[in-house]
């Protein structure tokens, strides 16, 4: 199957409201399908909020999200996604930066389940 589980999980140190959290995880899902080209019926997005979390030794705002899509990303493809999801959280959580790390992995259809199934 060539449309297969895009996810983005995103841990932060901020605790948004329901209402910016609402909207923040339908634009990320929007923009993970335009990115990988998947439908967004196809698309999870996930965020863990007020997560006790530091980097460079504080625990000034910070952020860790997760990407994953079954297939492979083009370092093109990972790269604008990180300029874009950083902005986004940057925009609407008030996270610098660079206090925001992004993990992007490829997924092996047969290793990722739905539906009763796998996509491989």
């Amino acid at each position: 199957m060539s449309f297969a589980m895009p996810l983005i999980k995103v841990q932060t140190s901020i605790a948004p409201n329901a209402a910016t959290s609402e909207a923040m995880l339908k634009q990320l899902s929007a923009s993970l399908a335009r990115h990988t080209g998947k439908p967004e019926s196809y698309v999870m997005t996930m965020i863990e909020p007020g997560v006790k979390m530091t980097f460079g030794g504080t625990s000034d705002p910070t952020c860790y999200i997760e990407i994953k899509s079954v297939g492979s990303m083009t370092s093109a493809q990972t790269k604008a996604m990180s300029q874009d999801f950083c902005q986004q959280v940057n925009h609407e959580l008030g996270v610098a930066l660079d206090r925001i790390y992004i993990e992007f992995a490829d997924a092996k259809g047969s290793m990722w389940g739905w539906n009763g199934s796998t996509f491989g």
